[in-house]
């Protein structure tokens, strides 16, 4: 007998080791409704990827800018816990530093469109498993103000803000997925671009259900990203569509539910004590920003610290975060810390956007064969609707909610820009291991 091919005497193929990997960072994110299985998830998927990594990938290299601004931000969380008024308070939180690591877990891990758009669907069908939980909630006589619907997570702002992000990639999905002849069933089911929800009864289903279980979450920051996220992408696909805003309007003031109703228009109601007490948060973080610009007050120490800054017309003695995540990271950490968050954001933004516009000069347009315009537009317009729930609730400072917004921050980084057709002939079938880079 011969000696052992290279093949049989490898552990593992190339094939199995991008399941593995791919497998195990996508169990933390269909975890999320359980923090201690997600929390197991990523530690395993972390511990595993030094023996499961792919050498030739390209995703880190292209994410460089990506990576470096997440290192930045990193350190000036460890120096700002140093600094901290209170360092013992403050350190704990460098338990972020657990999941900021799921950031370059997922550009090494999501190999190529076909795995995006198959953790995508995935995070679709489970959002709407959530949204489904919430309605229940719903129908048992949770939904006002003291009882809201939460689903299988722990807090309501946890519920809506995944759902928001998720939403949004349903949306973008549905309004450019693709337009794939039937007779090219089998090969465009092998190319992903149809995947789980290729049934539009289906995605018309989890867009239903995960809309209605926002709506009836009635959180306010939610619905403004949902706003704003929405009306882009219907101003990339067909601007005239956004005369029926007006005609939607009217119809959510006469139809919808008052309790929803009311909630909705008390955002730009100042005698509102809730919006009036977030006024008064931002005052009390401006202080804190002005007394200590560099590094801020320290991380965690928000909580400990109101009561000193707060107005004295404040309606709360003390609050967990300023409901602002800008305004929390600067107050906590300070201006560098903050700029390095506006890094990420815009740094993964940029790309998104490069990626569309390389798409539509190479001549696929959105919704035609080849294109990507789903996922470049869809990325976009999450990360555009978390920024602006961001003014109004410290969703950053969400760890589930987070984990799934550092996927998107990833995602455009794990496509190729260039002709989609060109990436597809370079990407290597799943079956057959790692994708296109």
């Amino acid at each position: 007998m011969g000696p052992p091919s290279p093949r049989r005497s490898a552990p593992w193929s190339a094939a199995t080791r991008d399941r593995l990997r791919f497998g195990l960072y996508a169990a933390h994110l269909l975890t999320l409704f359980g923090i201690a299985l997600s929390n197991f998830a990523l530690g395993l998927a972390l511990l595993a990827f030094p023996a499961l990594r792919d050498p030739a990938q390209e995703n880190f290299r292209r994410a460089r800018p990506l990576l470096v601004a997440a290192l930045v931000y990193a350190g000036l969380l460890v120096v700002t816990a140093l600094f901290s008024h209170s360092p013992a308070t403050s350190l704990p939180a460098l338990r972020e530093l657990f999941t900021l690591a799921a950031l370059p877990l997922a550009v090494g891990s999501i190999a190529g469109e076909r795995r995006l758009r198959w953790l995508f669907d995935a995070s679709i069908v489970a959002a709407m498993l959530a949204a489904l939980a919430g309605l229940a909630q719903y129908w048992l006589g949770f939904g006002d103000l003291d009882r809201r619907i939460r689903g299988p997570f722990s807090h309501v702002m946890t519920f809506s803000g995944i759902l928001l992000l998720v939403d949004l990639v349903l949306i973008a999905r549905l309004m450019y997925r693709p337009r794939i002849p039937a007779a090219e069933g089998e090969a465009a089911a092998d190319g992903g671009a149809r995947g789980w929800l290729g049934r539009p009864w289906l995605a018309w289903t989890a867009l239903a259900v995960i809309n209605l279980a926002l709506v009836g979450s009635l959180t306010r920051n939610a619905r403004l990203g949902l706003l704003v996220g929405a009306g882009w992408l219907v101003w990339m696909r067909r601007r005239r569509y956004l005369l029926a805003v007006l005609p939607a309007a009217l119809a959510f003031v006469v139809l919808a539910p008052v309790p929803v109703l009311a909630r909705a228009l008390s955002v730009t109601n100042l005698s509102d004590e809730s919006s009036y007490d977030r006024l008064c948060m931002l005052e009390a973080g401006a202080r804190m920003v002005a007394e200590r610009p560099l590094f801020g007050i320290g991380p965690n120490m928000v909580e400990r610290l109101y009561p000193i800054y707060r107005h004295a017309t404040a309606s709360r003695l003390n609050v967990p975060h300023l409901h602002d995540s800008y305004a929390q990271l600067a107050a906590e950490r300070g201006l560098p810390a903050l700029a390095s968050y506006l890094a990420l954001l815009a740094v993964a933004l940029a790309r998104a956007w490069r990626g569309h516009r390389a798409d539509l000069a190479a001549g696929h347009g959105a919704g035609e064969a080849g294109s990507r315009a789903d996922l470049w537009l869809g990325v976009t317009a999450a990360l555009v609707a978390f920024s602006v729930a961001g003014l109004f609730e410290h969703n950053w400072g969400d760890t589930e909610v987070q984990r799934v917004a550092l996927m998107l921050l990833a995602a455009p980084f794990c496509l190729r820009i260039g002709s989609p057709l060109a990436a597809a002939a370079a990407r290597t079938p799943l079956a057959g291991g790692g994708g296109g880079k």
